[in-house]
Parts: structure tokens; sequence; C-alpha cells
């Protein structure tokens, strides 16, 4: 498994039009995307940080993933994201090594992006991403 970077951590909030003012407007940052990924039950906003991105992941239906997680824990951090350089291997890889695949194939994500996610009772507790940039 090759992990290039951290490319990304998802914060699930309430509303993107109450939050990104506080990363624009406190700690300076740039909203340079917005998008919904219907298929996913959410609308995303990305900000750059050096190599980084931060994904704020707003629910566009209460029973879907953000909307279930923020019922349930609340708003905060939701995700870890890792860039890949073959979305393929490092699942087979993951797995091979034991952990429990929310994604046995990859899935296309905000941003053009392939995407899979591993089980956090794998993970210790983290929801953990893959993506390949195609």
């Amino acid at each position: 498994m090759n992990l290039t970077h951290i490319e990304h951590i998802g914060i699930a909030v309430n509303s993107l039009e109450e939050s990104i003012p506080f990363y624009e407007k406190v700690l300076g940052l740039k909203c340079y995307a917005i998008e919904e990924v219907k298929d996913q039950k959410v609308k995303t906003a990305f900000f750059k940080i050096g190599d980084t991105k931060l994904e704020l992941l707003e629910s566009t239906d209460p029973e879907g993933p953000i909307g279930r997680f923020i019922k349930k824990r609340g708003q905060g951090l939701h995700h870890l994201a890792f860039a890949v350089q073959d979305i393929g291997t490092a699942l087979r890889e993951a797995e091979q090594k034991g952990i429990e695949l929310i994604d046995k194939n990859p899935r296309k994500g905000a941003e053009g992006l392939d995407i899979a996610f591993l089980h956090p009772w794998s993970t210790f507790g983290v929801l953990t991403e893959f993506c390949e940039k195609k």
C-alpha cells in the first residue's frame, strides 16, 4: 500500500452556510469549491492548507450518512482520507491484513476522486478513506 499524503480531513457540519465563515474569516482560509455528491446525500465545501484539504460535509438528507452521523455524534471530525496511488490494491491489501471494508470497490466521490472507506471498527474508531485521483 502506497499512501502519498493526507488527502483531506472530513468534518461533519449542520450547515455549510454557517460553517464556512469560521474557516474563511477566523482561520483565513478560502473555500475554493462547493459540490453536491447526490448518491452520498451530501454537500461539500473544500479548503486547502498546504497539500492537505479540509472537507466540510453537510447532509442533504437526515437519513443519509452525514445526517445519521450528526444525529448520533454531533458535528465534528468525520473521517481521515489518505491519497493512494492504486485504490484497488490498497483495498485488497487492507482486507488481507484483516481490515473490514465498507467499500469493497471504489466509487465516485467529490472532486472526481475514486474513494473507498474502511470500517472504523477495524481502524481504532477512525473512519478511514482511501482516495485516488484519476
